[in-house]
């Protein structure tokens, strides 16, 4: 198994000496068929405030989308919950954010753990599709292995997340089974909720953003358009402004 250069994790531990003594971790998870490349930029830019960041690869992801049909949401899921808990162990306080699916695995961690995180940042999240497809994976899955790909969808000239060309079928359709009992449980999650939605999001449509806000219990939602952005918003002409206001976000929501 070959993994992409660009597709390695990545773990940076805390600086107190910048957090005013405490020390703040913050998981960032990426998307399906995506890899951690769409993250990495602003961990890195979060790491330089002071914060313990790890952005997990997904088990499937980074190598191949054969590998990844032989993985399924029990699996990613396995893994945030594994760098949320190292996070936990080493730091006072913990924040989590994901792009697409990865926003549905955090918010997935928010609802299990509602008294063990501080805050949660979603980009662009998927929880529903108005796609009719979906409904025929169950068959689908059996006879065809993968659909063309559905990465790269960034605005700016250049934007690479080091996805799949190729959607592994059985893959997605763990996805979209693990989508319901998440929205049922949505009423769990109580942290504060950063959510930032593109304007224009050629891959995850308009059904999950109300589903989220109305459904969470969160005592603070905080909703920011991004209107000079496509789905991965996190390499896209908006990425500044979501690692500025992520990072001045952790630090409210982790202050004494």
């Amino acid at each position: 198994m070959t993994i992409h250069p660009m597709a390695s994790p990545l773990s940076v531990a805390a600086r107190p000496d910048l957090t005013g003594g405490r020390r703040i971790g913050v998981l960032l998870s990426h998307g399906f068929t995506g890899s951690p490349a769409s993250m990495k930029p602003w961990g890195e830019f979060l790491a330089t405030q002071g914060y313990a960041v790890e952005v997990p690869r997904l088990p499937g992801h980074g190598t191949s989308w054969q590998d990844m049909n032989k993985t399924g949401w029990a699996d990613w899921y396995a893994e945030v919950s594994r760098a949320f808990e190292k996070l936990s162990a080493d730091n006072d306080a913990v924040v989590v954010a994901g792009l697409s699916m990865g926003g549905a695995l955090v918010l997935r961690l928010a609802a299990d753990h509602p008294d063990r995180i501080a805050g949660v940042v979603v980009v662009n999240p998927a929880v529903a599709t108005k796609r009719l497809d979906v409904k025929l994976l169950p068959v689908l899955k059996h006879v065809v292995p993968s659909f063309p790909g559905i990465i790269n969808d960034i605005k700016k000239e250049g934007g690479e997340e080091y996805g799949y060309t190729r959607t592994p079928l059985r893959a997605a359709h763990s996805m979209f089974s693990a989508w319901p009992p998440l929205v049922a449980d949505l009423p769990k999650v109580t942290a504060p909720l950063l959510y930032f939605r593109s304007t224009v999001d050629h891959v995850v449509d308009e059904l999950s953003q109300p589903l989220i806000t109305g459904k969470v219990s969160s005592r603070e939602i905080l909703e920011r358009r991004l209107e000079e952005s496509y789905h991965v918003a996190t390499l896209d002409n908006d990425a500044d402004r979501i690692f500025e206001e992520s990072a001045a976000f952790v630090a409210r929501v982790t202050g004494d």
